[in-house]
């Protein structure tokens, strides 16, 4: 299982060393840290608002995160077209755009009680590249607190806090179904 608090410890490090941490060690109500944007430095899940469970989800929104193991990465800077080929690959239709088109049109939740296996979760922008600055970084939600997105050029899973706070760093995530089409 994944060690959360190591984690955390980590991406603090690492926000702190890129100089993406607000200066004066400014904290949000919760005490967590926030970024030079305002936002928090980690975002917990907390007890009452789990997101969906893998098993509790319908057949399509298991098989389309079956489609997702079996869609190859994409290029580097692709997230979205990676995203998008997991859906086209169960036959749920074309929809098209990059991680940040994808967040004005789709994902409106913020709320992890309605975060459902299947769904996309986005950033309209993080700082960590040109690309991402311009167009953000989309996933797709597995269930079980789970992240599977594609990044670098390869196709990662990661603990949902991990991914809401690495790239929420700029902007708060949202989720929501990919056009529109509600899996459950």
């Amino acid at each position: 299982m994944h060690d959360l608090e190591e984690m955390r410890r980590k991406l603090l490090a690492a926000l702190e060393e890129r100089g993406l941490l607000m200066p004066g060690r400014a904290e949000a109500a919760d005490g967590t840290p926030l970024t030079i944007y305002g936002q928090p430095a980690w975002r917990t899940v907390s007890a009452g608002h789990e997101a969906q469970a893998l098993m509790a989800g319908t057949t399509r929104q298991r098989d389309l995160v079956a489609s997702a193991y079996a869609t190859p990465a994409t290029g580097e800077n692709l997230c979205a077209a990676w995203v998008e080929r997991a859906f086209e690959r169960l036959g749920l239709g074309a929809v098209t755009g990059d991680a940040a088109e994808l967040y004005a049109a789709w994902c409106r939740h913020t709320d992890t009680r309605q975060l459902k296996v299947g769904m996309i979760i986005a950033v309209p922008a993080h700082p960590y590249t040109i690309d991402g600055q311009r167009m953000g970084h989309v996933g797709l939600y597995l269930g079980d607190n789970l992240v599977m997105h594609c990044t670098d050029g390869r196709v990662r899973q990661v603990p949902l806090e991990l991914w809401l706070s690495a790239y929420g760093v700029m902007a708060e995530p949202r989720w929501g179904w990919l056009g529109g089409i509600a899996l459950d």
